[in-house]
C-alpha cells in the first residue's frame, strides 16, 4: 500500500484568549470595508456549516454602518449551498454574498463573468495560491478568501483513557506519529478495548487521504484518470477493508452524527480548524475534547472557502464593501476565535496574536500554535478543476453503500466506474 496515497453547528462560544482577538495595529472600527452609501439597505449573507461570523461579529458592522441591515443564513452543508448556488447563479434569486467551498470553487470560477470583481484595494492580503484560485483568466479577484483548513486530530480525552490510550496531547501526536494504515491500527486498538468505532465517519477518512493526493481524478490538461488512478484505488481499498469497520457513520453532517459529538459514541474526528467550532457548537457541555499537534502522513489541508458577490444583485457595491470587511485580517481573526476557521490573510497569519491563541473548550489547547504547525506540515494542494466535485462526491457514495451493506467493496467501485463513464 502506498503511503503517500493517502458545520449544523450552533455558533461557538468565543473561547481563545483575549489576545487572539484584535491584531495588533488593528482597530475593530477600521472602516477600509464600510460601505458608503447612505441609502438604507440590506445584505444578505448565504453562508454553510459555520463561519465565525457570529451575529455580535455582524453587528458590528451594522454598527459602523446603521444603514445597512445584515440578513445571514445558513445551509447545514456544502452540498446544500452548491445546489442552490449553481441553480440560481445568473439567474437571480442569490444572496448578495454566497460562500463557496473549496471543493466546488473550480466550479465556480467557470463563471466568473457572472460574480463581481474585488477592488484593488485587497489584492495581496492573501496567501499566494489563495488568491490565485480566485483570479480568473482576465486576472479579475472574483472571491474574497475565508479561511484555509490545516489538519490535526481532535480527541476525546476521557474515551481514551478509558480505552488505555495516552491522553495528553504529546502523548496523542505521538500515538498517531505514521501513515494511514498505522491510524487505522490505533482505530483498532480503539475498538478492541472498547467495542466502539474510534472514528467519527469513514467519508472523513477518504477526504484526508485524497487531500493528500497531488492529482485525483483529473490532471491539469483534462485527461480523467479518476478511475485508473492506482492513488485513488489504493486509498478506497484501505477506507472500505479497514476505515468502515472503525467509523461510527459512513458521511458526516446527519443528525445522528452532530449528536454523537455529546454522547460518545466515537473518539477521533480529523479536524480542521473549522471543525472546532462544529464541535464546540454541538457539544457545549462535554468537557473531554482536546486536540493533538498530528495528522497521518504528515499534513493535509480541509476546506477554506470564499465569499463571492453575484455580478446581478442589488446591492453589489455594498457587497463587496461587507465582503471585503468579513475577510479582513481583523474579523478573520474573530472568527477564528468563534470557530476555529484559520485565516488566511497574511498580516493574520504572521500576527503575535495568532501563535499565542488559546482555545478554553479544546482544554486550553494551544490552537494557534498547533494549527500553524499543522499548516506547515501540508506539502501537497490537490489539482481540483470544475470536475472534481462530481467524481468525489460520487466515489463518497460507493464508500457509503459499502458502509450500509448495500454492496460489497468490489462491487460498489464497479458502479462508481460506470458513473464516471456516464458523466
Amino acid at each position: 500500500m502506498n503511503s503517500r496515497a493517502f458545520r449544523r453547528s450552533a455558533v461557538a462560544v468565543a473561547a481563545f484568549s483575549a489576545s487572539a482577538i484584535v491584531l495588533a495595529g488593528c482597530a475593530s472600527g477600521d472602516s477600509e470595508g464600510s460601505a458608503s452609501t447612505d441609502e438604507e439597505i440590506t445584505l444578505t449573507v448565504a453562508t454553510f456549516n459555520d463561519f465565525g461570523y457570529t451575529d455580535e461579529l455582524l453587528q458590528e458592522y451594522m454598527d459602523e454602518n446603521p444603514n445597512i441591515t445584515i440578513e445571514h443564513t445558513r445551509a447545514a452543508e456544502s452540498g446544500d449551498a452548491r445546489a442552490n448556488y449553481f441553480a440560481k447563479l445568473g439567474k437571480g434569486g442569490l444572496a448578495d454574498i454566497e460562500a463557496v467551498e473549496i471543493d466546488w470553487f473550480a466550479e465556480a470560477m467557470q463563471y466568473s463573468d457572472l460574480l463581481a470583481e474585488a477592488p484593488d484595494s485587497v489584492k495581496g492580503r492573501w496567501l499566494d495560491w489563495k488568491e490565485a484560485a480566485a483570479t480568473d483568466g482576465d486576472g479579475r479577484l472574483v472571491g474574497f478568501g475565508t479561511d484555509i483548513g490545516p489538519q490535526g486530530i481532535c480527541y476525546r480525552a476521557d474515551l481514551f483513557e478509558a480505552a488505555g490510550l495516552p491522553s495528553d496531547r504529546e502523548g496523542v501526536a505521538e500515538l498517531f506519529d505514521g501513515d494511514w494504515e498505522h491510524f487505522l491500527d490505533v482505530a483498532d486498538q480503539y475498538r478492541e478495548a472498547t467495542g466502539k468505532p474510534m472514528v467519527d465517519s469513514a467519508n472523513s477518512v477518504l477526504q484526508g487521504i485524497v487531500n493528500q493526493i497531488e492529482f485525483t481524478y483529473t490532471e491539469p490538461d483534462g485527461t480523467v484518470i479518476a478511475t485508473e488512478n492506482p492513488e485513488i484505488a489504493e486509498a478506497y481499498q484501505l477506507v472500505t477493508e479497514r476505515g468502515v469497520p472503525n467509523a461510527a457513520y459512513a458521511g458526516q453532517w446527519s443528525d445522528d452524527w452532530f449528536a454523537s459529538m455529546a454522547n460518545g459514541e466515537f473518539a477521533t474526528m480529523l479536524c480542521p480548524g473549522w471543525m472546532l467550532g462544529v464541535i464546540s457548537g454541538n457539544a457545549p457541555d462535554v468537557t473531554g475534547w482536546d486536540i493533538a499537534d498530528v495528522f497521518p502522513n504528515g499534513g493535509g489541508n480541509w476546506g477554506g472557502s470564499y465569499l463571492t458577490v453575484p455580478a446581478d444583485g442589488e446591492n453589489v457595491d455594498a457587497a463587496l464593501a461587507l465582503a471585503d470587511w468579513l475577510t479582513a485580517p481583523e474579523q478573520q481573526m474573530k472568527a477564528f476565535a468563534n470557530a476555529g476557521t484559520f485565516p488566511s490573510q497574511l498580516e493574520a497569519l504572521d500576527s503575535a496574536e495568532l501563535a499565542s491563541a488559546t482555545n478554553e473548550y479544546f482544554n486550553d489547547a494551544p490552537t494557534g500554535e498547533i494549527l500553524s504547525s499543522r499548516a506547515a506540515g501540508v506539502t501537497v494542494a490537490p489539482y481540483k478543476d470544475a470536475e472534481y466535485f462530481k467524481y468525489h462526491d460520487a466515489l463518497q457514495n460507493a464508500v457509503t453503500r459499502v458502509f450500509d451493506g448495500v454492496e460489497d467493496a468490489d462491487t460498489s467501485w464497479d458502479t462508481w466506474v460506470n458513473e464516471v463513464g456516464a458523466f
